[in-house]
């Protein structure tokens, strides 16, 4: 670990505790579930401007590993600035669960970046054959059908009771509810699908931080319908089971973008 994700990780083992207690208290309503919706909203924040700043050591937008990193990085910040916007409804305005809100004006764009940060990682992978081997094509099928199947049981039979659109729900908050989750997942299966997983490209000294990355979106896909499901079936409020889950995967996230802060002076990087 480098000393960026030695913070990082530092960070997230307060955050573990913080939540703990929460959990153990029972505290479900007030300022200490606002604080903490604060603070883990500081993790993408932070690391998404430093991701951005840092994506120049890799050429910025004139490489593809410098484009990955300033996308992922610039995702990270939407999604912060979002948080931010929830927190003010929390602190300020006193609204535990202001969604939809303004603050999906940061959220929403977020998913965007995420999926053109995992366009450019995964041709830095160098996966120009992924979907040609039999993982990649066995991958694209289960997804294409799993998934939907997934989300549309979670998010509209089990959570809505079979009603797309409840009464008393907004469009709006139930196109949002299977955007959202749909979208992490969208970034995840570009890059999976098209690297096939063959990281050789960077000759393994980026491994860990390509998967941290990798499993970041995979765990934001998870946490995003847990989101959805518990704002639907009203169980949900800051820092609970849904919301470690969010900071997991942008920790995560936030971890292997930080990995691409050092550049190792002998690797040379294809710059088209």
């Amino acid at each position: 670990m480098n000393i960026y994700q030695k913070i990082c990780t530092s960070f997230l083992v307060f955050l573990f505790i913080y939540w703990s207690i929460l959990h153990i208290t029972g505290t479900k309503a007030g300022i200490y579930n606002f604080i903490y919706s604060f603070l883990f909203s500081l993790i993408p924040l932070i690391v998404g401007l430093v991701g951005m700043v840092k994506s120049k050591v890799w050429g910025g937008l004139n490489s593809h590993v410098g484009k990955a990193i300033f996308f992922l990085s610039l995702g990270l910040f939407a999604w912060g600035a979002g948080s931010m916007g929830w927190s003010y409804y929390n602190i300020v305005l006193n609204i535990a669960a202001p969604y939809p809100s303004l603050a999906d004006l940061g959220f929403a764009p977020s998913i965007f970046f995420y999926g053109l940060g995992a366009i450019y990682l995964s041709r830095v992978t160098g996966a120009k054959y992924g979907l040609r081997n039999k993982f990649g094509k066995f991958f694209l099928f289960t997804s294409i059908i799993l998934i939907p199947v997934i989300s549309y049981y979670l998010l509209v039979v089990v959570a809505r009771g079979g009603v797309v659109v409840p009464q008393g729900e907004t469009l709006l908050k139930t196109i949002l509810d299977i955007a959202y989750p749909l979208g992490d997942f969208v970034a995840l299966a570009v890059s999976v699908i098209v690297s096939g997983l063959s990281f050789r490209y960077l000759g393994g000294e980026y491994l860990e931080s390509i998967i941290a990355i990798l499993a970041g979106l995979g765990v934001m896909f998870l946490a995003d319908t847990i989101f959805s499901y518990t704002t639907t079936v009203g169980t949900f409020y800051n820092g609970d089971n849904g919301d470690l889950m969010l900071t997991i995967g942008l920790y995560l996230l936030a971890l292997g973008v930080l990995g691409f802060c050092e550049k190792p002076k002998f690797m040379k990087i294809d710059e088209h």
